[in-house]
């Protein structure tokens, strides 16, 4: 697994609070530094075991990210030209299994992911109301980003 960091990509661990009832987590806060712009839209997907979703990007939508339900390894890949981390390439692990986080995307991040562990539900907010104009695809098998969907972390 890759773990360069794009410079904007912030990620929050979160707290799983448990008992014999079930558990309770929180998501976001308002005042949480990682909810730095306002958010103005929740979504919720589900995606099933084996799927890929790549690539995609927005200029001026920031996405943040969370796994309620199953696994995914989310692949960015940083297409900013003035960023320091330009075409850097960042892995994160993250779900049932690896953890509950919220992650930060910032504009002109391509992101995607494959399901691991599914089906998987993901919940995210962006600071932007859905606009098709801002919404940019990348095929998977792009050759300029090179990215190998078809490997898999090995799960302990």
């Amino acid at each position: 697994m890759k773990n360069n960091i794009i410079e904007g990509v912030e990620i929050k661990e979160l707290a799983v609070h448990k008992d014999e009832r079930g558990f309770f987590c929180e998501i976001l806060r308002n005042k949480d530094k990682i909810l730095s712009e306002k958010f103005v839209q929740l979504n919720h997907s589900l995606s099933f075991a084996g799927v890929t979703k790549a690539w995609h990007l927005h200029k001026k939508q920031t996405d943040w990210m969370n796994v309620v339900v199953g696994d995914i390894k989310l692949v960015l890949y940083d297409t900013r030209k003035n960023s320091q981390t330009y075409k850097t390439t960042m892995e994160i692990l993250m779900g049932e299994t690896f953890g509950h986080k919220v992650v930060k995307i910032p504009t002109e991040v391509a992101h995607g992911y494959k399901v691991l562990n599914g089906p998987m539900h993901i919940v995210y907010v962006t600071d932007q109301e859905y606009n098709p104009a801002d919404e940019f695809r990348i095929p998977y098998d792009d050759p300029e980003i090179g990215y190998d969907w078809k490997s898999i972390p090995a799960i302990t």
